[in-house]
């Protein structure tokens, strides 16, 4: 096996890092090989530079450097620094440091081939310094350690998704998708079925919190909150005395408050308070008959299942949230995954008394920085949170998918331990995604803003070494792409002159 050295160790080194005199230009994110001491040891280049040690920060005329120019001085150097990423057979970093003047060879294919093993592995893109070898992504810690998918606008995030969705569904996978533009409804994949799922919820099932935030009760409206609890606690029980899930549930806490309502009206009963009515009863009840009014069509009476019900293994599950607003799509995601994770508790454990889903499931919350939001609390972001840390016990995966990282809560995220980090350009981005992930050195964060299309960072257990690849490019029917704007300009404008020729042709 041929190797081709490209420079040598210098200077001072440590276990975990060495600088190096190149050859040619180094390349970051390059892979080289060390061998020391017996060991043969495996690098990423994550530092290149470029001088002249004629043209020193010092020189400050441009003539100056013209005349060093003339003078024909090319004494350049080449630089860069090696992250060492740990002998190639184990990967463990060794507890030895290079010595100065160790030669640097390039990593080749086999050596890289042999870290990227095929078994319960899909193929995510190739290495980005070398073609040739194919970047591989171990599914077990992808689904039970979470992902998550950041990058600036237009990176490349949504291809990045619908790779890993497609690879998966040739796997078999089960995974369901909170689609909030509806772009994957009209995807097409070439290893899976699809199963579309409205929206729709049995209101019997929802929890007090759910309910306050779809009928506007405030936190803080104490005296409110109380009279829902209590009509919603008598309906509730009303219903499950009779075994009766299809009935009008809302319908029912209406009815309760308007009981109360007539008692705190009755001059001769003095156990609701006669103020309350105005102040905190009639709101209430138009709370909950605008919440009706508004929703209705999420409820569902009976004649549907629940969402979790129609979950179909090996599929991609869609639920497509692009009808509804935030508050809806919050209650669903959170009403959903809490589902989710309950009935794989059940099955885990095997309580067959109770629902169970007996299959893992990964779960994809696109617009992640809507609904685990950093400044706000939402219904969602418990529960996502809950499952970032116990979901791998029940095989729960989650992925977070987002172009603004800076306002995705920070504790959820910490709790992602796979990132695929696309082109980022803000630096509040940028420290946000660095302060949560303890792979990403700040060499490699200096790298996000100069990535193109379609090329990641990709960092965590579900990955052996830190890489940059090339994501590959779906090859289904995207159903997401931007609108050709100029087009539909100019085919608009040629309607319009058609209708005008046709209507003069009908006057004259």
């Amino acid at each position: 096996m041929t190797k081709e050295e490209i420079g040598r160790c210098f200077g001072e080194t440590t276990p975990t890092t060495v600088e190096f005199i190149s050859k040619q230009i180094p390349e970051v994110g390059e892979y080289v090989c060390l061998e020391y001491n017996n060991m043969q040891i495996l690098g990423m280049i994550e530092t290149s530079l470029r001088g002249n040690v004629a043209l020193q920060n010092d020189i400050y005329d441009p003539k100056t450097i013209e005349r060093i120019i003339k003078i024909g001085d090319n004494d350049f150097y080449l630089r860069g620094t090696i992250k060492i990423l740990g002998e190639i057979e184990h990967l463990k970093i060794p507890k030895i440091p290079a010595p100065p003047g160790t030669p640097v060879y390039k990593a080749n294919k086999e050596v890289l081939e042999k870290i990227f093993e095929k078994e319960g592995t899909i193929q995510i893109g190739s290495v980005l310094s070398q073609n040739e070898v194919k970047a591989r992504i171990n599914i077990n810690k992808m689904v039970s350690r979470h992902l998550a998918i950041l990058a600036m606008t237009g990176a490349g995030k949504s291809n990045a998704t619908s790779v890993i969705i497609d690879r998966l569904l040739e796997v078999n996978g089960s995974i369901i998708i909170f689609d909030m533009h509806g772009e994957y409804i009209n995807t097409k994949f070439n290893n899976g079925s699809k199963n579309e799922i409205r929206p729709r919820i049995n209101p019997l099932y929802l929890s007090v919190g759910e309910f306050k935030t779809l009928a506007n009760i405030p936190n803080n409206a104490y005296v409110q909150e109380r009279y829902f609890r209590n009509a919603y606690k008598k309906a509730k029980e009303r219903f499950e005395e009779t075994e009766n899930t299809t009935g009008d549930f809302i319908l029912e806490i209406i009815k309760e408050i308007e009981i109360e309502g007539d008692k705190a009206q009755d001059e001769e009963n003095d156990t609701v308070p006669k103020r309350d009515y105005e102040a905190s009863i009639v709101p209430v009840q138009n709370k909950l008959e605008d919440m009706e009014n508004k929703y209705g069509g999420l409820f569902d009476r009976g004649d549907t299942k629940d969402i979790v019900n129609q979950i179909q293994a090996g599929s991609l599950n869609i639920v497509d949230l692009s009808s509804v607003d935030e508050q809806v799509s919050d209650i669903v995601v959170k009403h959903t995954l809490s589902n989710i994770l309950n009935r794989r508790k059940n099955s885990i454990r095997n309580n067959i008394k109770k629902e169970t889903l007996d299959f893992p499931i990964f779960s994809i919350i696109e617009e992640a920085h809507i609904l685990v939001s950093e400044k706000r609390d939402t219904q969602s972001k418990y529960i996502i949170g809950k499952i970032a840390r116990e979901g791998r016990k029940f095989g729960v995966g989650l992925c977070l998918v987002s172009q603004s990282p800076k306002a995705l809560d920070s504790d959820s995220l910490s709790q992602i331990n796979n990132m695929i980090v696309l082109r980022l350009v803000e630096q509040q981005d940028q420290r946000h995604v660095q302060s949560s992930s303890e792979s990403l050195s700040e060499d490699l964060v200096k790298q996000l803003p100069s990535l193109n299309t379609g090329e990641a960072i990709i960092l965590g257990p579900m990955t052996k070494i830190p890489l940059m690849v090339q994501i590959d490019k779906f090859n289904g029917i995207t159903g997401g792409s931007d609108i050709n704007i100029a087009k539909q300009w100019n085919n608009y404008k040629i309607e319009q002159e058609e209708k005008i020729k046709e209507a003069e042709e009908e006057l004259f």
